[in-house]
């Protein structure tokens, strides 16, 4: 019998997406897709993409299910569970920030879901933090030298499709504002810092001064980072040191060829590439935001979790032209 699947915050970029991927899923079933702004509206209506998908109609009233998606904006998820208590056996896997920091909450304690660290702790786990886009492709990009104690200071930029801002349109947004153009925001001061030095400095076993600069793209979905330090290794033992890392990951690539968004986008992988010049490496990452960074991840979560093969819905093709 397939596992009952609720969506809560079904309306947004990340909800949708999971829709997208769970509705081929071989092991779920779409039981509820939650919205208090939008329900009463077909989910087709909202994401025509879908029509041919699924056409359930979006809803403020709750079930009792398997397994629980929160899509909500950040520190809305908190709230939500207490005013929607949910069953002790229900996994609740969070795709907002509310539960990567501190992840106790009630009964309730969120595993931390970067499964390329902690695919142990998942495996039937009840409670999941999913980690946010830029966290994932910078941590992917740095965990192989954080493992080794090898981070010091590190200097990251980082560049990300307007899907991250959620849908909710703003003046950042904007097509006539988005379009050729592209703007540094946060510098510094990213939320996601805290949540990359938290692992990798357990990883590093000492500190790390992370200096990590966003931008906006003028593209609808992706990122794209680059990570530079100096380090005396030889770039063979870098790239070795990668490959042995991730080797037998289903979801990352090493690559010695250039990367680019295309390779990523539409699909739950992230590919890697290092270079190296004199004492300086750089480490750049390719994620799919709403993939990688968010849905496909929170899927590939699920199915650790639940014991299903890791790629259970997600063997999606990148997006070539």
């Amino acid at each position: 019998m397939k596992k009952t699947i609720g969506i809560v915050g079904a309306n947004g970029y990340t909800g949708s997406e999971l829709i997208r991927i769970l509705a081929f899923h071989p092991y779920v079933t779409l039981s509820f897709l939650y919205s208090r702004s939008n329900s009463g509206t077909r989910i087709s209506d909202l994401y025509p993409d879908l029509t041919t998908v699924c056409d359930q109609v979006l809803t403020n009233q709750t079930e009792e299910v398997d397994i629980l998606f929160l899509c909500l904006p950040h520190k809305e998820s908190q709230n939500w569970l207490t005013q929607n208590p949910v069953n002790d056996e229900t996994l609740v896997i969070d795709l907002g920030n509310d539960f990567r920091l501190d992840g106790n909450f009630e009964n309730r304690n969120f595993i931390y879901g970067l499964p390329e660290i902690h695919r142990k702790q998942l495996v039937g786990a009840k409670s999941i933090a999913n980690p946010g886009c830029f966290a994932t492709a910078i941590q992917m990009a740095l965990l192989p030298l954080a493992e080794k104690g090898l981070l010091n200071e590190v200097f990251t930029t980082g560049i990300t499709g307007s899907t991250g801002a959620g849908q909710s349109l703003q003046a950042t947004t904007h097509f006539t504002w988005r379009n050729d153009n592209i703007s540094a925001y946060k510098t510094l001061t990213h939320q996601h810092v805290d949540e990359i030095l938290q692992q990798l400095i357990s990883y590093n076993n000492k500190e790390v001064n992370l200096n990590f600069v966003p931008w906006r793209g003028d593209f609808a979905r992706g990122i794209f980072t680059s990570s530079t330090m100096k380090t005396d290794m030889e770039l063979e033992e870098i790239e070795q040191l990668y490959q042995d890392f991730y080797a037998g990951e289903p979801f990352v690539t090493v690559s010695q060829r250039a990367v680019d968004l295309k390779q990523v986008v539409n699909t739950n992988r992230c590919v890697i590439q290092i270079e190296k010049s004199g004492n300086v490496a750089v480490i750049h990452s390719a994620i799919d935001n709403l993939l990688k960074g968010a849905s496909g991840q929170a899927v590939q979560n699920m199915n650790i979790a639940m014991g299903w093969e890791e790629n259970a819905g997600l063997n999606l093709k990148p997006i070539a032209f």
